[in-house]
């Protein structure tokens, strides 16, 4: 069975580098597939995997016409899906158009849980997004804080974080405010700057536009036409956690951000975000999202390492 590709650009999406989604495509479907020139050929000794792996490539070729680049682990978590479910949606996970960066590259969720997420941001006004590094947790509400602020949706970007490196003692860090924050705000940094190039986001950043902010240094405020973004929040006290969440002003919207895993805290103190759960979790207008191994969208090798340590971590607690 062939598939048709005339557009080179659109080949590259579909395949991959060195064709390497190709490759992994026949490995997993147990079919050969061949490319030449504007054609792409299935061919194999079961007509089922044959057509399941032509249905496939349709659907994929059908996303990648507005703009998405494939990558290996896009065709992992989407075989693994089709493998589980029987079937996969290519069509309505790939559409989703989060935000496209300073220098043209589209954004969209990647996985079902974090179209979920991104759906969740959109409708509610406190999110929780939990689940392991890699997952994107803290780039899409990112992505998503950028959106609000660009259509007026909100005036200013508020991040958070809460310094347990520093003890929240930041007094005695050399520098300003922002200097003193900086090291524990890295990540977020990161993807503000892939989003609205260094130069814009420093401009926002003296206007106050954007706010960086320990999490200690939220108390006695009120946070009206805002998107805060509290990353870390593992590292939150049940007090801190209830600080926060009681800042929420009118016209505002709160994400927060954790991995349950890799909680800091001192012996004996408790995560305010496990203990949140229970707490609001029958609360309309506030959402948990959890997302999971499979959500990982870093390099194959993270997912792995996060499997091994979820079984190393149940195995110590038999």
């Amino acid at each position: 069975m062939q598939l048709e590709c005339s557009d080179p650009a659109l080949l590259m999406r579909i395949c991959g580098q060195d064709d390497e989604n190709l490759e992994f495509l026949e490995s997993k479907r147990k079919v050969r597939i061949f490319r030449r020139g504007e054609l792409i050929t299935v061919a194999g000794d079961e007509e089922k995997n044959v057509r399941q792996a032509h249905a496939f490539l349709s659907q994929i070729r059908d996303a990648a016409q507005n703009g998405h680049q494939f990558r290996l682990q896009d065709f992992r978590y989407m075989l693994e899906t089709l493998h589980k479910n029987g079937h996969v949606d290519v069509a309505s996970l790939y559409s989703e158009l989060l935000c496209i960066t300073y220098r043209g590259k589209p954004i969209r969720p990647r996985t079902a849980r974090q179209l979920e997420y991104v759906k969740a941001m959109e409708k509610n006004t406190v999110i929780f997004g939990i689940g392991p590094a890699g997952t994107g947790k803290t780039y899409l509400a990112v992505c998503q804080a950028v959106n609000q602020l660009k259509t007026g949706r909100v005036n200013r970007v508020i991040l958070v974080r809460p310094a347990v490196e520093a003890g929240e003692s930041l007094g005695f860090l050399p520098g300003d405010l922002r200097e003193k924050v900086e090291p524990y705000l890295r990540p977020l940094y990161d993807a503000f700057f892939e989003l609205l190039s260094p130069e814009k986001f420093a401009r926002y950043a003296d206007k106050g536009i954007i706010e960086i902010a320990p999490l200690a240094y939220m108390r006695g405020r009120t946070l009206n036409d805002s998107f805060v973004i509290l990353d870390e929040a593992q590292n939150t006290t049940p007090e801190q956690m209830k600080m926060f969440l009681t800042r929420i002003g009118f016209g505002s919207k709160a994400v927060i951000t954790g991995d349950l895993t890799q909680v800091d805290l001192p012996n004996g103190k408790q995560s305010g975000l496990r203990l949140v759960q229970g707490i609001l979790k029958d609360i309309e207008g506030i959402s948990f999202i959890h997302l999971q191994n499979e959500d990982v969208v870093r390099h194959e090798i993270v997912q792995k390492i996060v499997a091994a340590y979820d079984q190393y971590e149940a195995s110590q607690k038999r």
